[in-house]
């Protein structure tokens, strides 16, 4: 409805008609015959001013009522019709027929230092349930790499850098549906190889970043739900699912709130372990070979979950092409059956992937008790509270 404005007829009434005597041709007749005819006057003009008076009321009805039809034909409905959590959730639908373009074929990519919210979900920003972010000296990469470009609004990914080497590991993931619960099971050892790690002292990108930091195994079981039903976003934490190389995926900031895919630097799979030992990836790992938008790559703390952005040739979605959480709804493949839902999408550019939950997290395997939605721990009064990756401060990563 236009902002609920409606056009109101202000009526003017005319003077009051002054009765002009007549000469009548009798004295007793006369004045009766002249007050009957002002009474037909004054009762004209009454019955006109209800007339009109309907009338303005009759088009303002009309002025309300068009609108509201329209919605029930399928119309867009007003702001303040708020719709449901589950309409909300699954309002952008992929396009089978669009060209989404290829935005970042060229390799330059925005840098998202600093863009999360605490107040509720936003597009292109992540939606953190802490902003108790660390300083930038604690934060991972202590130099900003030749990379940047542009007054340091994009990045080059043609030019960053990554960590040397390639190390063999030895994997094991298992994922199993229980209960109607999906049961990841990982010692988060990737798939594929990764970079030497501590960063040797002759690396050259150790002048950039020199994560001192060793991969380890884990001992890591995720118990999602099996049937996520999409509803309004929540807040993440560090930690917001596991890819199906086997390894945790984090939020695209690092422990500073700066752009991770930026900043850090990580091997040739774009993976790096925190202080912990635990290998992540913040990005699109290149190492995830079938990065297509309808297969399954990897679960998101809550459930739905995760694909590559590729379309088709040329044709690759980005943040623009999806909701506040980073997600959309088309046809995917899961557990060997075609079926449309809603899923998250991991993106070359930031956020790179889930920056809000659609539906009900668990916390991260191996955070304390009480901790919950992948977020990091509250801390009790008079402890100072953790990094946002619910990390010891140093170092991070």
């Amino acid at each position: 409805m236009d902002g609920g404005k409606h056009k109101r007829y202000n009526e003017a009434m005319d003077e009051p008609i002054t009765p002009v005597p007549q000469d009548d041709p009798g004295e007793a007749s006369g004045p009766k015959h002249h007050i009957h005819w002002w009474m037909i006057e004054a009762v004209s003009v009454v019955i006109v001013v209800v007339v009109v008076a309907m009338a303005a009321w009759q088009l303002g009805r009309g002025s309300i009522a068009t609108p509201a039809a329209n919605r029930q034909a399928g119309s867009t409905p007003s702001p303040s019709a708020a719709p449901s959590s589950e309409a909300a959730a699954t309002t952008l639908t992929l396009s089978a027929t669009k060209n989404y373009g290829d935005k970042y074929a060229n390799g330059l990519l925005p840098v998202g230092d600093s863009k999360y919210t605490t107040s509720g979900s936003k597009k292109g920003y992540v939606y953190v349930c802490n902003a108790n972010f660390v300083p930038a000296g604690q934060a991972g990469a202590q130099n900003r790499g030749p990379w940047f470009t542009n007054n340091n609004t994009q990045y080059d990914i043609n030019k960053k850098s990554h960590i040397a080497g390639s190390v063999s590991w030895t994997p094991s993931l298992s994922v199993t549906m229980s209960g109607g619960k999906r049961v990841i099971t990982t010692n988060d050892l990737p798939d594929h190889k990764t970079g030497v790690f501590p960063v040797a002292a002759s690396d050259p990108s150790r002048a950039y970043d020199a994560n001192p930091n060793t991969i380890k195994s884990q001992s890591l079981t995720y118990t999602l739900d099996g049937a996520p039903k999409a509803g309004d976003p929540s807040c993440v934490g560090g930690e917001v699912g596991v890819m199906l190389t086997g390894v945790a995926l984090f939020d695209g900031f690092d422990a500073g709130g700066r752009d991770a895919g930026a900043w850090e630097i990580q091997d040739g799979c774009d993976g790096h372990p925190q202080d912990k030992g635990e290998y992540h990836y913040h990005t699109l790992s290149k190492c995830i070979t079938t990065a297509t938008v309808d297969t399954v790559i990897g679960y998101a703390l809550d459930g739905f979950p995760i694909t590559g952005p590729k379309v088709a040739d040329n044709n690759i979605l980005t943040t623009d092409d999806l909701d506040e959480c980073h997600g959309i709804t088309s046809q995917i493949t899961l557990d060997g059956k075609k079926v449309t839902m809603y899923h998250y999408v991991m993106t070359q550019d930031f956020p790179y992937s889930v920056s809000c939950f659609r539906g009900t997290a668990i916390k991260a395997p191996g955070l304390p008790e009480g901790s919950g939605g992948g977020g990091a721990p509250t801390p009790p009064p008079s402890v100072t509270p953790p990094p946002h990756q619910g990390l010891p401060p140093t170092p991070l990563r």
